[in-house]
């Protein structure tokens, strides 16, 4: 569920895409069109400024932090080229949706976002709300899309910049889910944000094994872009119930028996599709688990667009699936193992 991340050695970038795209939307439209040597992307997430949410706006460097910038260049080097940053709804507008952003909040997005487009990557802004503001489920797609409009406004001269709408839909109307992702592709695009990728997330907490079965696919497919740029984001994570809570897995296929049904539908929708979020423990039938998964995702790199592994980020200490660099228990055990799916 919200609890995922992996990947990669060093790769030169050809300039040109590992597959073609031949669905109906196109490969991401920014100025050098980098990517990895198996997928377009392939990275972590950055966590850090999403933390803190019993106190908001909570005080920074109490409640909350910002990503390093010079782990960032380590995992750079190590040849991710993409970097997920969640952030909190409430700390960019702590008004309303449709309010005026804090200032000291979005300059600290923005000085991140800088440092990984500066340097070629992209940096995809997640709202890490789960489809939720001040605790209230969001019906408002109105305000939603003004929200995203005055968000991409800010942003909308970096094309290496990604719109991540929102963190993990969870406990909804599909079709509301569906219509605030309508209603951020709106906004966007209004705010003149035309070259940038946006990143659409499903219910069920955006599931790759729940994203047939649960309805939300019906729902998404019927997302439009006057830019045809959008990719469907989903997560998966291996443990029992897939909560990403639990550092065993529960085969070593588990992986590429979770994405089928969403694999087909991605394909047969003409869709392109990223995994948003996995993590696994550092141990033998885990690393397996993402092996596998990660080959059965290389062999349909023509749906599936790319992943990012779960926690990156200078407060995880200790946590099971912690990626930041240099001692982190996903970086110095399981990453060696998945580096050639990058």
């Amino acid at each position: 569920m919200h609890i995922s991340s992996l990947l990669l050695s060093a790769v030169t970038f050809s300039g040109v895409f590992a597959v073609p795209a031949t669905n109906a939307d196109p490969a991401p439209s920014v100025s050098n069109n980098k990517t990895t040597s198996n997928f377009w992307f392939a990275g972590v997430n950055e966590s850090g400024a999403e933390f803190g949410t019993a106190n908001i706006p909570g005080k920074k460097g109490t409640d909350y932090t910002w990503p390093v910038d010079s782990t960032i260049d380590t995992l750079m080097g190590k040849g991710f080229n993409i970097f997920r940053i969640p952030f909190l709804m409430e700390r960019l507008v702590p008004n309303s949706l449709t309010g005026a952003v804090d200032s000291a909040y979005l300059n600290d997005l923005k000085a991140t976002v800088s440092h990984i487009t500066g340097k070629g990557g992209y940096a995809a802004i997640c709202a890490q709300n789960f489809g939720r503001y001040r605790g209230s489920v969001i019906s408002d797609t109105s305000g939603f899309g003004t929200f995203w409009k005055t968000v991409a406004s800010q942003f909308k001269s970096d094309s290496q910049v990604i719109f991540d709408t929102n963190n993990e839909y969870h406990d909804m109307d599909n079709n509301l889910v569906a219509n605030l992702n309508q209603a951020a592709i709106n906004g966007i695009r209004a705010a003149g944000a035309t070259s940038q990728t946006i990143f659409v997330e499903g219910n069920s907490y955006t599931g790759a094994w729940t994203w047939v079965s649960s309805g939300t696919s019906t729902a998404m497919a019927g997302l439009t872009d006057p830019n045809s740029n959008i990719i469907y984001e989903m997560h998966q994570y291996l443990d029992s119930d897939g909560s990403g809570t639990n550092a065993n897995c529960v085969s070593g296929t588990i992986g590429s028996e979770r994405l089928q049904a969403a694999t087909a539908w991605c394909r047969s929708n003409k869709k392109n599709c990223i995994l948003g979020e996995t993590a696994v423990g550092s141990n033998s039938q885990c690393i397996s688990a993402i092996q596998d998964m990660l080959s059965y995702m290389k062999s349909n790199n023509d749906v599936w667009r790319g992943w990012l592994l779960w926690g990156g980020g200078p407060w995880w200490a200790d946590y099971m699936f912690s990626m930041e660099p240099p001692s982190g228990k996903q970086y110095t055990g399981v990453l060696p193992s998945i580096l050639q799916y990058i």
